[in-house]
């Protein structure tokens, strides 16, 4: 617990605030309510996306900062700062279940670049276990959307029913006649 102590606590504070939208959505695509299934995971998708563009953006803000006078360092980590962007927006235009499965992919490879730029004291040090902690809880919450939903479930099952002789056989099949 000695890390979570170190965090700013309007880091760590904000950091929370900013994984609620991640956590209701993901029990609306579920649970349905305030907006319906569809709407919800929409909703879910967006906020990912929007969120991994901010990262990039906090990826940037680092890259500035301590760069300095090596410009080949600084560009090299500019360029990289724009990829989640470039992901997010490539995400949102893809099925609801694939872009969830993706982002939570880009959002744990990010994680794993931000504890390369903590140990190379190109980030805070407190910053890994902040990330840790909201980056776990993000990619939970875009699994949980992703496997859970209704909609994303049905369209996988039907995709998979499609292909069951040549894929995995019985075992997928029988999974999405039970989940019917």
């Amino acid at each position: 617990m000695k890390c979570v102590a170190r965090i700013p606590r309007a880091a760590l504070i904000l950091g929370w605030l900013g994984v609620i939208p991640f956590a209701a959505c993901a029990v609306l695509t579920v649970t349905g309510g305030v907006l319906n299934y569809s709407a919800a995971i929409n909703a879910l998708v967006v906020y990912g996306a929007i969120i991994l563009s901010f990262m990039g953006g906090a990826q940037w803000g680092l890259a500035m900062v301590t760069a300095s006078a090596d410009y080949k360092l600084m560009g090299f980590r500019l360029a990289v700062s724009v990829v989640p962007a470039l992901v997010a927006f490539g995400l949102a235009l893809m099925p609801s279940a694939s872009a969830l499965f993706g982002l939570a992919t880009a959002f744990a490879l990010l994680f794993l670049h931000d504890v390369a730029l903590a140990g190379n004291d190109a980030a805070p040090a407190w910053y890994p276990a902040l990330r840790a902690q909201l980056t776990a809880a993000v990619v939970a919450c875009l699994i949980f959307g992703a496997l859970l939903n209704p909609l994303a479930s049905l369209k996988f099952c039907a995709n998979w029913k499609q292909h069951r002789q040549t894929h995995y056989g019985s075992l997928i099949t029988s999974f999405c006649y039970r989940s019917r």
